[in-house]
């Protein structure tokens, strides 16, 4: 068997010293467009890949990699629209600085057995990333604190988070939701959240640290922004999807006391109200009022009444907190607006 080609045959081979070719494969910029093509072609005359990631990581401590945790399956992920955004304001950032992506999921499905948990920590234990991005979640999960413990650069988008966060103010966007339905008259509101429960359960008030940090924050500020005398029912959506949106929408619209506006704390939710209440011929905005969350794509052809955030933006400065040591802002907050179209209008007793 042939000896495996080195840094050091194809430098020999090349003319040139092991730093041009190292430059070749990573650092292209030190290196006129000439002479990085004839180190290439002689690399490839050789068999040559380019220098050993993994030794390379070992002697820089560093892997050109950021990790993404998702508490949801991957294959859901790239169906979500938000997550979709998200991901692609940080790939912009991530290219330019030449860093790849390591998808995590944690937890995938939710079941929260010991088994499923115990996997999930061992793939972040051994991720072999620089940082994090972990969008939504709180200090207190078990996948923060796994990267806390390993000392690595974190970014969340959680209000209470002591490592450094990109985020919205979920409380007064859930307050400009709620002083806009009480405009219109609505004192009787189901709120449809995302949560660790069951899709079409009523969560009660001693269950809602089930409900995600930016649900229970959107939830406190829907209340606020209702004011006293409301009547405010939180049902579970489960998962963020829309066949759970179905079920949880189905269970409030066929109560014998149904609510006179549907909140949901976001547009893929909100959709999937949006079709429930077709299927029984109701009229959003005439029988119900709904309104959702994040303002994507979709909401506008669907004349969903819905909090803007700037989703795209917040991926692309997760990923400058991250990696652009010129970025010195530990902690931002983007504002939000609420967008009234169709699907809210007066109340009917």
């Amino acid at each position: 068997m042939p000896d495996r080609p080195t840094l050091k045959t194809v430098a020999a081979a090349a003319g040139v010293s092991t730093a041009q070719v190292s430059y070749a494969f990573n650092r292209p910029d030190r290196l006129s467009a000439a002479s990085r093509a004839h180190i290439l072609e002689v690399a490839r005359q050789h068999d040559y890949a380019g220098p050993d990631a993994t030794a390379r990581s070992l002697r820089t401590g560093r892997v050109g990699a950021v990790g993404v945790i998702f508490t949801v399956g991957l294959s859901y992920a790239f169906s979500d629209p938000y997550t979709l955004a998200m991901l692609a304001g940080l790939t912009e950032v991530t290219e330019r600085y030449r860093a790849g992506l390591v998808l995590i999921p944690f937890d995938v499905g939710g079941t929260g057995d010991g088994d499923a948990v115990h996997g999930s920590l061992d793939a972040v234990r051994r991720a072999l990333i620089d940082g994090a991005v972990a969008d939504g979640l709180a200090d207190d999960h078990p996948a923060v604190q796994a990267l806390a413990r390993r000392r690595l650069p974190l970014v969340m988008s959680s209000a209470s988070a002591s490592a450094g966060s990109v985020l919205i103010d979920d409380q007064e966007a859930g307050r400009q939701v709620g002083r806009h339905l009480r405009g219109l008259g609505h004192r009787d509101v189901a709120a449809v959240v995302a949560s660790r429960g069951e899709p079409g359960t009523l969560v009660h008030e001693v269950d809602e640290a089930e409900l995600f940090p930016y649900s229970r924050l959107r939830l406190t500020g829907l209340r606020d922004g209702l004011g006293p005398g409301a009547r405010v029912r939180v049902v579970s959506a489960g998962r963020n999807s829309e066949v759970s949106g179905r079920v949880a929408g189905g269970s409030v619209l066929d109560a014998a006391d149904r609510p006179t506006a549907i909140a949901a704390d976001s547009d893929v939710l909100a959709a999937a109200v949006l079709r429930e209440m077709r299927h029984r011929g109701l009229r959003p905005g005439v029988d119900v009022s709904v309104t959702g969350f994040d303002d994507v794509p979709a909401a506008a052809d669907a004349g969903l009444t819905t909090v803007r955030q700037p989703i795209r933006e917040k991926g692309r400065l997760m990923g400058r907190m991250l990696l652009d040591p010129t970025f010195e802002e530990p902690r931002v907050i983007l504002p939000t607006e609420l967008v009234v179209r169709s699907s809210t209008g007066p109340a009917h007793d």
